[in-house]
């Protein structure tokens, strides 16, 4: 009976009723914060996955972006989970609480895999301070460094996880005619250097550093590789998560 319970758990929480409903109070929260936040907080500390993400939905919509946005992302995601919850008999909600228990496990251990990874291929580098990856911005209050973390959980996973990771896999699949396993692993790989690559353009962007780039495309490979195999949502909570411990660190 435990067995097949956490056999059917295992299945059920990467399926979009679970996966969806899991991320929607990370959006919810991020975007609450925002709203509260001053403006020249926002507009200095604002995710940049978010920021492209609207930015490209405000070129295509004009002033109407980001209610197409909003429709798309937060309307389409609804539905997409209240129909696989009607077409699969509903929530189970304890499992809604597994997976929030899942993610702070994995973004209890995250950093010290990342670390530890870095370090093994980097021997003779030291991390920059505070942990490469980290997103506690120094000189912002508590409210603006939550909001960031919630941000690259939501925004970042939805980005660099649900549209890239998602996308070179189909690509593969369909286009290179890979097989499965092979497509994943294309999209693992591409998408966390990808990610890497990211956080070192545009206006915002950090100094190009060899520990930092390598820290950040080990964390790629495993957002990936956890997208994959747990989903969106349980990867969204990780990575917050993540961030959250290390602003409260």
């Amino acid at each position: 009976m435990i067995s097949s319970a956490l056999s059917s758990y295992w299945r059920d929480a990467r399926a979009p009723r679970y996966s969806i409903t899991l991320a929607f109070p990370l959006l919810a929260a991020y975007e609450t914060l925002a709203f509260a936040l001053s403006h020249a907080d926002v507009t200095q500390v604002r995710n940049g996955a978010d920021v492209l993400l609207k930015s490209l939905f405000v070129a295509l919509g004009g002033r109407y972006g980001l209610a197409l946005f909003g429709v798309v992302v937060i309307g389409g995601g609804l539905a997409l989970a209240a129909h696989d919850a009607r077409r699969s008999g509903g929530i189970r909600i304890r499992y809604l609480w597994w997976m929030l228990a899942e993610s702070v496990a994995y973004a209890l251990v995250f950093g010290m895999v990342a670390g530890t990874l870095t370090l093994l291929l980097l021997p003779r580098l030291a991390l920059i301070a505070g942990g490469a990856g980290a997103v506690v911005l120094r000189g912002q209050s508590f409210a603006a460094q939550l909001m960031i973390s919630l941000g690259a959980g939501i925004y970042e996973e939805l980005l660099f996880r649900v549209v890239l990771v998602s996308g070179l896999a189909w690509v593969a699949l369909r286009l290179f005619r890979w097989s499965r396993g092979a497509a994943n692993a294309f999209a693992v790989i591409t998408g966390a250097l990808i990610f890497s690559v990211f956080h070192y353009i545009g206006p915002y962007g950090e100094p190009l550093r060899l520990d930092s780039f390598t820290f950040r495309t080990i964390a790629g490979l495993l957002f990936s590789g956890l997208y994959v195999a747990r989903g969106f949502g349980i990867t969204a909570w990780t990575h917050a998560l993540y961030d959250v411990f290390l602003a409260v660190g």
